[in-house]
């Protein structure tokens, strides 16, 4: 039983850090738009590298690919939520039927670690050069969350016997 109420503790965790962000970025969305503006626009990357040309300089883009990243928080909050949920109604099930209530928790998750491995890190990271950034560099913030995501889903992902 403990073993079961921790792995929805944990994916709680997840859909309630990812609740806080999309709000916050709702609530106080010019902060972070001043991040994502920065990241695509390249505007403090090494001076005269030869990637500028990946740059993008539309604030449709910078305001599109914002809108984007909250979205993808509602909907991994909204799919650990409703995993956690499904988790707490089998709690007290036989173990088929509690690691079949896993599905939308992992969906969350292997999301979350698509946001934060692939858009933040690969995309961001990588292609815009977020790395070469001393002000707008998210690369730390976002491996953690990527971490934090995979232990979960490696722990979710266990079978219940």
């Amino acid at each position: 039983m403990v073993i079961r109420i921790s792995k929805i503790v944990l994916l709680l965790i997840i859909a309630l850090n990812l609740a806080i962000v999309a709000l916050n970025n709702i609530l106080d969305y010019n902060s972070n738009y001043e991040f994502v503006k920065n990241i695509l626009n390249m505007s403090t990357t090494f001076p005269d590298n030869n990637l500028m040309w990946r740059k993008i300089e539309s604030p449709f883009m910078w305001n599109l690919f914002y809108i984007v990243i909250i979205v993808c928080e509602i909907l991994i909050a909204a799919l650990c939520f409703a995993g956690s949920a499904s988790l707490f109604k089998s709690l007290k099930k036989s173990d088929i039927e509690f690691n079949k209530a896993k599905k939308f928790g992992i969906i969350g998750l292997v999301f979350s670690l698509i946001l934060y491995g692939f858009a933040f890190i690969t995309i961001g990271g990588e292609w815009f050069l977020m790395w070469q950034s001393t002000k707008w560099n998210g690369e730390l913030p976002a491996l953690k969350m990527f971490i934090l995501s995979g232990i979960i889903l490696l722990f979710m992902n266990q079978k219940d016997s």
